[in-house]
């Protein structure tokens, strides 16, 4: 299941390398497919050092894959990038309704609840055919 993946150079992508996070799950590899105010759809994959013994993402992984697809729905809400300083997830609920197998998947983000202090984004984990695979809802506090 290794192997280079290929990113087409139209296609932006979803985050630069160095960030710790970002980097655990390959992040700039994913591509950004729609990107608007609080709606972000992505497509991933999954890294081989992230599987478990049965092929699958490994359950303790996921959230790092929820918390970086709240985040990056909560951006959307700034028009400039100098406005968001960050946010902090203060809850994080995630249900499984099927293991993510990969090689890709789809990731989408979308705001629930925009409020003064703080954002409810949910996430979606579907797979390439549209599946349902995994759901979270996220609470995050606004840094501004």
């Amino acid at each position: 299941m290794s192997g280079e993946i290929k990113v087409d150079k139209e296609t932006p992508i979803f985050m630069k390398p160095g960030h710790s996070a970002g980097d655990l799950v390959e992040s700039s590899k994913w591509k950004v497919l729609t990107e608007e105010r609080g709606l972000v759809e992505v497509d991933v994959h999954l890294p081989d050092h992230l599987r478990n013994p049965r092929d699958q993402l490994f359950g303790g992984f996921t959230g790092t894959y929820v918390d970086m697809i709240s985040i990056y729905t909560v951006q959307t809400l700034f028009t400039e990038n100098s406005e968001f300083k960050w946010s902090s997830t203060v809850n994080m609920r995630i249900d499984y309704f099927a293991p993510v197998l990969g090689p890709r998947f789809l990731l989408k983000g979308e705001l629930i609840k925009d409020g003064r202090s703080t954002c409810l984004v949910a996430t979606h984990f579907t797979d390439m055919e549209g599946n349902k695979l995994v759901y979270a809802i996220t609470t995050l506090k606004k840094a501004l």
